[in-house]
């Protein structure tokens, strides 16, 4: 069969294959990756399932970076590497990332989706990137010439180091300020090693900084060095804090010892793993504990997966929503993203998962917390059509035993910002950044990328944004240069 024939019906052909994970006895057992790579005969295979469909729901409605989908699968299928990496990077300046810890909202919008299983999208855009590093395509690629601007970036997490990206390949000066000791922020803190392994975050890192971008650690920017330093030093200041406000659950017993925000839980565990100090008093251990686990999503999933590597002898995941059903439901047809289980590599590692409980009290045994009070719930939605609201079902309270509960209930708003105080910065009613088309707020020259200005999302939408969020700075940057007279032929 020639090439031709085989793009032509390789969708018919071929079904659908799941990347691989290690043992589950061996991998808990560690904090490595679990997931294992395709082999280049998988990849063939798996890319010529692409149907080349006319309108690629994939490319055009479902990847916040417009990544070039069909095309790139095409690239894969060809061998074609280098191409295919040129390809990707003109639309995603983290491949390595995004192809490691994205949900991949691109293959529910797969064409092939609609009666078949879609396209491994994800693995092609992972294998593309992998291959650019193997094969010595990822070389430091310096500006050749530079702007005569600097721009400060306040965060390192995945829109910050976008925005500096983004930048610092246009010709800018950019300086990125990081309160903790490593950069990386939600990816290096945040995620744990057995979904990202730091030495990817490490890889890149060093790879900006062979090509001009400055890191400066342990500084935290309103209080270590002042709004007034920023401002007279830099031409702009972009904001990439994140979104650092936690919904916590407000219930009697929320003050007993063992109870935990999911956040500090997975931070000190990446800390520790990192060879980071953290004092054995501070240390929160699920070792002999029975952990409960309350949020469904997938900060929820990385506190169980962490909770069973430190050894935990029970792990209960309580989630307040019902439980979604196995297969794509009417509420949200293709291509929407779908509302149906999605089940973790951690949740295949062990644990329990509740639907539809909401948890009422925490009890307590000595100042320590014991037990959790739950109740079943069911959901409703109003007669004017608001927003479905849990309603407690008479006669279902129960208990839960625990010693450890973790809060992983998302995240409300940016939370306090001396630098947003001192600037005077406006926010929405949610308590988000406000911010214009360019992506400036308020206060003229700041700008704000990601999870502060748009909520807290995922990682590949951070990434998106922080690379508009560059064009944006780069407009205002060269606008000031054409007022003052120079030649503003620059593009992003």
């Amino acid at each position: 069969m020639t090439d031709l024939e085989e793009r032509t019906i390789g969708f018919l052909k071929y079904a659908r294959k799941e990347p691989g994970h290690r043992p589950i006895a061996e991998r808990i057992r560690d904090w490595k990756a679990v997931e294992l790579p395709f082999t280049d005969d998988d990849l063939h295979i798996q890319a010529v399932r692409c149907m080349d469909c006319g309108i690629p729901f994939c490319h055009a409605y479902g990847c916040p970076l417009g990544n070039v989908i069909p095309e790139m699968n095409e690239l894969v299928f060809r061998r074609r590497w280098e191409e295919g990496l040129n390809l990707l990077l003109s639309t995603n300046c983290f491949p390595e990332f995004t192809g490691r810890v994205c949900p991949a909202p691109c293959e529910p919008s797969c064409v092939l989706g609609i009666n078949s299983e879609p396209v491994t999208i994800r693995q092609m855009e992972l294998a593309i990137i992998e291959r650019g590093f193997e094969r010595g395509y990822m070389e430091p690629c310096p500006p050749e010439r530079r702007l005569g601007r600097r721009v400060a970036v306040i965060g390192s997490g995945p829109a910050g180091l976008a925005v500096a990206e983004r930048l610092n390949r246009a010709g800018v000066d950019v300086v990125v300020y990081e309160n903790a000791p490593r950069a990386g922020g939600i990816l290096r803190y945040g995620i744990p090693d057995f979904k990202l392994e730091k030495w990817v975050v490490d890889r890149r890192l060093k790879l900006m900084e062979e090509e001009g971008v400055i890191f400066e650690m342990n500084v935290e920017v309103g209080k270590d060095i002042s709004h007034r330093y920023l401002k007279t030093r830099f031409d702009a200041i972009v904001l990439t804090g994140g979104a650092r406000e936690p919904r916590d659950l407000n219930v009697p017993g929320r003050d007993l010892q063992g109870i935990h925000l999911a956040m500090p839980y997975l931070v000190q565990q990446n800390m520790l793993n990192g060879g980071e100090f953290v004092a054995p008093s501070a240390r929160i251990t699920a070792k002999d504990r029975v952990v409960v686990v309350i949020g469904g999503g997938d900060t929820g999933a990385d506190c169980v997966g962490t909770a069973i590597r430190q050894g935990a002898r029970r792990v209960i995941q309580v989630e307040i929503l019902p439980k979604p059903p196995t297969s794509r439901s009417p509420r949200t047809p293709w291509p929407l993203w779908p509302d149906t289980l999605r089940e973790s590599s951690s949740h295949k590692e062990g644990g329990e998962r509740l639907w539809s409980v909401m948890t009422k009290e925490f009890l307590g045994d000595g100042g320590r917390v014991r037990a959790l009070r739950c109740v079943e719930v069911e959901w409703h939605t109003a007669a004017n059509g608001d927003a479905r609201r849990p309603h407690e079902k008479s006669g279902t309270e129960f208990t839960i035993e625990a010693d450890l509960v973790l809060l992983a209930m998302g995240f409300a708003g940016s939370g306090q910002n001396v630098l947003v105080e001192q600037l005077g910065i406006e926010r929405d009613e949610r308590g988000l950044i406000r911010r214009d088309s360019n992506q400036m707020t308020s206060n003229p020259g700041t700008f704000v990328a990601g999870d502060m200005a748009q909520g807290a999302s995922l990682v590949v939408k951070a990434i998106a944004d922080g690379q508009l969020c560059a064009r944006g700075v780069l407009n205002y940057l060269l606008a000031a240069k054409t007022e003052a007279g120079a030649n503003s032929q620059v593009q992003i």
